[in-house]
């Protein structure tokens, strides 16, 4: 089964992020607007016990942390994804390096690029009309995130929360 580790802004965020996405996200209805701090990963039901401990474990020694966008931006060349950009903050940096040091059955593929998408697998022609409209809309906010959430993906493609955890630290 696939899993992931995400953190849901608020749902002002949220509202807004899904104004873009119910237009430029074919993902929009499996999964709610959200930062992934770690990477979809393959666990059968033994490993995810394992590995659902272990993420508790991280997280008691972590704070909250302020999730910060300013900016609109886009993974082109590599994907025509669109997003808000998330600052990568040390406390966020740290945070998503702790929890890639718990083994997965994985490789993680991409640098670390805090972000909510808003925006996906759009044509070429399409991404480049879009992205200077959506660049005009500014996506300034500012919020703590309190809490993580392990997901897993059902076999309709969507995703449901499987445990959530409270970033309660001292770190």
């Amino acid at each position: 089964m696939k899993y992931g580790i995400v953190a849901f802004p608020s749902k002002k965020v949220q509202d807004f992020a899904n104004s873009y996405r119910k237009r430029y996200d074919p993902h929009y209805a499996l999964i709610t607007p959200h930062m992934t701090v770690k990477g979809v990963f393959e666990a059968d039901e033994n490993e995810i016990k394992t590995i659902a401990e272990k993420v508790n474990e991280v997280v008691k020694n972590h704070k909250p942390f302020t999730l910060k966008t300013a900016k609109v931006s886009s993974f082109a060349p590599v994907t025509n994804a669109i997003y808000f950009n998330v600052q990568p903050t040390a406390e966020l940096v740290k945070l998503h390096e702790d929890l890639n040091a718990i083994q997965y059955n994985d490789e993680e593929s991409y640098s670390f690029v805090p972000h909510i998408t808003i925006a996906q697998k759009m044509s070429a022609s399409e991404h480049d009309d879009v992205l200077p409209q959506l660049k005009m809309i500014g996506a300034e906010f500012e919020e703590e995130i309190d809490r993580l959430h392990l997901l897993y993906q059902l076999e309709d493609g969507s995703w449901t929360v499987y445990e959530t955890f409270r970033l309660s630290g001292a770190e």
